[in-house]
C-alpha cells in the first residue's frame, strides 16, 4: 500500500491537471499580463510557474479558466484545491504525475477500478495510518550495511541474582 500512495496522489493530481506540465523555459503562449483579469483570478496559483508552462499547457489552462464559471461551486473549489496542489509539486513531481497518468489511462477498465478501491481505501485511513505507510523503512545500522549481518549480540554482565555464589 506505501508504494502506491505516490502513484495514487499523482493519479489524483494528474485527473484534473493531465495537460498542465512545466516546460524548462518556454515563452510562448499567452503571457500571463495578457490573460484577462478573471482568468488570473481563476489561474492565481499558476502564476509563479506560468512561464514555464509551454504554449500547450498554457492554452489548455486558459480552457479551464473558460469553463470554470460554467462548473459547479464544489467543481469549482476541486478545480482550485488541485490546482494549488499542482503548483506545489516539484518540476520531477509533475514528471512523475505525468508518467502515472499516462500509466493508469493504459489500464484495462477492471485494472482501473481495483485502483480506485484501493484509492478509496487509503482515503479512508486516519491519518496516523497514512504518516505510517508514508514513513520510509528504517535504515539498517552502518556495521550490518557493511557486513550485510547484524552485529553480534552485546555480552552483559550477568545480573546479581545469577551470579555464583562464592563461599
Amino acid at each position: 500500500m506505501r508504494l502506491l500512495r505516490p502513484l495514487f496522489l499523482a493519479a489524483a493530481l494528474a485527473f484534473t491537471a493531465a495537460g498542465a506540465t512545466a516546460a524548462p523555459a518556454a515563452q510562448k503562449g499567452p503571457a500571463w499580463s495578457a490573460l484577462s483579469a478573471e482568468q488570473r483570478q481563476i489561474l492565481a496559483p499558476l502564476e509563479k510557474s506560468w512561464d514555464e508552462l509551454d504554449a500547450a499547457r498554457k492554452l489548455k489552462w486558459v480552457g479551464v479558466a473558460r469553463r470554470y464559471p460554467k462548473m459547479t461551486p464544489t467543481g469549482q473549489v476541486r478545480v482550485q484545491r488541485r490546482m494549488e496542489a499542482w503548483a506545489k509539486l516539484t518540476p520531477e513531481q509533475r514528471r512523475q504525475a505525468r508518467e502515472n497518468y499516462r500509466n493508469i489511462s493504459k489500464m484495462p477498465p477492471e485494472k482501473k477500478q481495483d485502483l480506485k478501491q484501493q484509492w478509496i481505501e487509503y482515503q479512508s485511513l486516519s491519518p496516523e495510518e497514512r504518516r505510517k505507510l508514508q514513513a520510509p523503512p528504517p535504515e539498517p545500522k552502518s556495521a550490518e550495511r557493511k557486513r550485510g549481518t547484524k552485529p553480534p549480540p552485546q555480552k552483559t554482565a550477568p545480573s546479581p541474582q545469577t551470579q555464583p555464589s562464592v563461599p
